[in-house]
């Protein structure tokens, strides 16, 4: 199995260069020795006009079987001819792609010491493979290399140009060619889509394959339109890697979405979150509202005997105010945007009214930790048919919050940069626009009872803003009028009769004019 990658240059750019970037000398032959057999790289041609480099595999049919021990296409325990004799030697495949991984490592990173100009700048390029198997045919692979960049010429391969009645084999001879692309990401493209195409894969896929995958498919395979279809085929239909894989992508297009990096996106908890809420308040993850009994807003009795009772945390105060807002509505269908660590989801799951509930966050993290508190894995059918976690954005609109009675953002406003705040108010009440909204903010007034919280400090570092009550009755009443919401206020936690309560909640309600106007 072969294929080669040319170049065309000038005398000030000479096609030679193709040499320094894969790191291999056009003027000589070279062989590398991998598991299955021997690599050779060689240049047909080489001058400054044009350069034309080699990749041959030379497959060793015993080691693939004493090391495949009957894995990949003709490799099932009872074919033992069909383990010697397949098509390992001639087609292009999973084999090919290790190899060239392993022979043009550096030029995968782009890495070239004495051309590095060269190296970051698209090339002219060349792609020929003879014979590739191609699952799905012609089409796919054209559907696979296009979006890419690519110009795509797959011509199927006869089964027996003696006999065209036969029809063509599973086969293509493939031609891709470029001049918008780096040698390195036209690398990677091949180290991917090979065996994608193939089909097969000759080792086992383990764990590390989804960081390969990622590796390789940085910068393009997070926004491919068949991106389900190449982590499925690469990760050989391996179900939980295929969703890791697919959940990092999501976390890499969301943050190239935002102008931002992928840790400023999945930033939700901390590594080894506490038990509690984030709020600065429940710090010591025992959810209590912090000098409740000193500043007299504690339900305790007989103040400094020993025997008070504990007060309520903040954040039970905060869950019992939401699930009331939803049982006023009479909401079964609920969407917990930003849910976190889904304690809001697991409340909700308590009460049979609710249906159906679907959480969303933008942190891979924070769902990981909501799927072990509500114990997906071990949740009865009935029950986890209820109840869904998936990744998103709440700054982009998303089709599958369209149709819910009602909708939570419980402590996420505040989390959002202000210019940002137009367009998750467009996704929320726009376009997913659920007939009840409630939100919930901390009052920025309250801050000064917390006396562990410094002076013109925020309760959270990732709080963009915190509201004072007439910011935030201002904000939900130009949001209620724009999309024909209307909006009611509710205290929530100990009212200071100076700064108002600790939290502040909004309830809004789709009116019958705007909504008989939208149907």
């Amino acid at each position: 199995m072969f294929l080669t990658i040319s170049t065309n240059g000038t005398a000030a750019r000479p096609a030679t260069d193709l040499g320094y970037l894969l790191h291999k000398h056009p003027g000589k032959a070279q062989a590398f020795s991998t598991s299955y057999g021997t690599a050779h790289v060689f240049y047909p041609e080489a001058d400054a006009e044009r350069c034309t480099a080699a990749l041959l595999l030379e497959i060793d049919p015993v080691a693939l079987v004493r090391r495949g021990r009957g894995k990949g296409r003709g490799g099932a325990p009872d074919a033992a001819l069909a383990q010697y004799v397949n098509d390992r030697p001639y087609a292009a495949s999973s084999l090919l792609a290790v190899a060239l991984g392993n022979v043009f490592s550096s030029a995968l990173r782009g890495v070239c010491a004495a051309r590095p100009e060269r190296a970051a700048a698209p090339l002219p390029l060349r792609v020929e493979v003879p014979a590739l198997p191609a699952r799905g045919g012609p089409d796919l692979v054209r559907r696979l290399f296009a979006p890419l960049g690519w110009s795509v010429t797959a011509d199927p391969v006869p089964l027996d140009t003696a006999f065209p009645e036969w029809g063509d084999s599973r086969y293509v001879r493939l031609l891709l060619e470029s001049e918008r692309l780096t040698l390195a990401e036209a690398l990677r493209h091949l180290y991917v889509l090979l065996p994608v195409l193939d089909d097969a894969k000759h080792y086992w896929v383990s764990a590390d394959e989804v960081d390969k995958l990622l590796r390789a498919g940085e910068g393009w395979l997070a926004g491919h339109p068949e991106q389900q279809l190449i982590t499925n085929r690469y990760l050989s239909r391996r179900w939980s890697l295929t969703r890791q894989a697919r959940e990092r992508l999501e976390l890499v297009r969301l943050a190239e979405a935002d102008d931002s990096e992928v840790e400023d996106i999945d930033n939700a908890v901390a590594d080894e979150p506490e038990s509690g809420d984030i709020d600065v308040a429940d710090e010591s993850g025992t959810e209590v509202i912090d000098n409740a009994a000193a500043d007299g807003t504690g339900t305790g009795t007989g103040a400094g005997t020993g025997t008070e009772e504990k007060p309520t945390p903040l954040a039970v105060l905060r869950r019992e105010a939401v699930l009331a807002a939803l049982d006023a509505c009479g909401a079964a269908r609920v969407l917990d945007l930003g849910c976190g660590q889904g304690q809001l989801v697991q409340a909700l799951l308590k009460n049979a009214r609710f249906t159906e509930i679907l959480g969303v966050d933008v942190s891979q993290r924070a769902l990981t930790i909501a799927s072990r508190r509500l114990k997906l894995d071990r949740m009865g059918e009935r029950q986890a048919a209820r109840v869904k976690l998936v990744q998103g954005s709440l700054v982009y609109t998303d089709q599958r919050l369209r149709g819910y009675d009602a909708a939570v953002l419980s402590e996420v406003v505040e989390h959002v940069d202000p210019p940002r705040l137009p367009a998750l108010e467009y996704a929320v009440f726009g376009h997913a626009r659920p007939r009840t909204v409630v939100v919930t903010t901390p009052n920025a007034e309250y801050n000064v009872r917390w006396e562990s919280l410094p002076a013109g400090h925020v309760r959270h570092g990732d709080h963009r803003f915190e509201w004072t009550r007439e910011e935030f009755r201002t904000w939900a009443a130009a949001v209620a009028e724009r999309y024909g919401y209307e909006a009611e206020f509710t205290p929530v936690g100990p009212e200071d009769p100076e700064v108002g309560p600790p939290t502040q909640m909004a309830t809004f309600t789709i009116t019958t004019e705007r909504e008989a106007k939208a149907a």
